[in-house]
């Protein structure tokens, strides 16, 4: 009764598929640890009793509302401190009292991919920071993490080679930032990290149906170890381009050679490269790619592309 609740509060009504799981059930379940009371998600995974279920699903759902109203406000407040203060080009560090520390790995995440680097973030109270770090491929922060711990520069410290946290006396903050840079720029200090997307197939827009979605779901479930197929369409004409929900893009693609449409859309990208780029294509030819979805607003078998990233057509 729990998940079908969750379900039902979130508006997802057909099968639930790992992508629906993790993205759109999950961070309900993690709101309450997040913002809010941490026993509610086990609490509504463990009840029988439905009553209690559809209770527990509105205040999760609540909460996750409510945490991306704080998440939205800390990144912002990062994102201006990050351009307005010196940065090296092997790491992103922000730092502050007053941010909430249920969302600085979600926060360290969004600056990770807006400047292509990895990043550190710090919630600062009483004297000390907890901090998380969200790294890039072929950067290991969590090995720098311990190593800073070793070195005394932290209380605690941890991770793996994409992800890390610590807790960090405030003054010691700069000298741990100077320990980071040091240690993950190597090798990197004299040229910029340049980020690289797998493409694992090419569609024309009228092959974006939803049997090859069936296919790929075929592949299931996908994670780090196996990640989910990303399709590109080279050269399709942006015909359509708007603003919708909170920093997100909906495009429509236009096929080059017919009559097909491919509905898209692009999330959080707004006063991102990405986002400024879309903005400014409509009526040109561009490629576009990311991960088809069944489009759940038009129902059916519609389908829509999650796009992950766009570039000039030619290049």
């Amino acid at each position: 009764p729990g998940m079908q609740a969750l379900a039902a509060v979130a508006g997802k009504t057909g099968p639930l598929d790992a992508y629906q799981l993790g993205f759109v059930l999950g961070p309900r379940v993690n709101a309450g640890g997040r913002v809010g009371a941490a026993d509610l998600g086990a609490r509504l995974l463990s009840t029988d009793d439905p009553a209690l279920a559809a209770e527990l699903a509105q205040r999760l759902d609540a909460y996750n509302r409510e945490r991306r109203e704080i998440e939205a406000q800390t990144l912002k407040a990062a994102i201006a401190q990050v351009e307005t203060a010196p940065q090296s080009p092997a790491l992103v560090f922000a730092a502050a009292a007053g941010w909430h520390p249920g969302v600085i790995g979600i926060v360290a995440a969004r600056l990770k991919d807006r400047y292509e680097r990895p990043a550190c973030v710090v919630a600062l109270a009483d004297g000390f920071g907890r901090g998380s770090g969200r790294s890039v491929p072929g950067v290991a922060l969590g090995p720098a993490v311990i190593a800073a711990r070793q070195a005394g520069l932290l209380v605690n410290g941890g991770g793996h080679a994409m992800a890390a946290g610590f807790t960090v006396a405030e003054d010691r903050l700069d000298a741990l930032r100077e320990f980071l840079v040091e240690r993950l720029g190597d090798g990197l200090v004299q040229e910029r990290l340049v980020p690289e997307l797998i493409i694992d197939a090419a569609l024309s827009a009228a092959g974006a149906q939803s049997g090859v979605i069936e296919h790929i779901a075929a592949l299931a479930p996908f994670g780090a170890a196996n990640p989910e197929p990303r399709i590109a369409f080279p050269s399709v004409q942006l015909a359509f381009v708007e603003p919708v929900g909170t920093g997100h893009l909906r495009c429509t693609f236009a096929d080059p050679i017919g009559p097909a449409k491919l509905r898209a859309i692009a999330f959080r990208v707004a006063e991102t490269p990405l986002g400024e780029f879309l903005a400014a294509s409509r009526g040109r030819a561009i490629h576009v790619a990311g991960h088809l979805r069944h489009d759940d607003y038009r129902g059916g078998d519609a389908v829509q592309l999650v796009i992950d990233d766009a570039a000039p057509a030619g290049t």
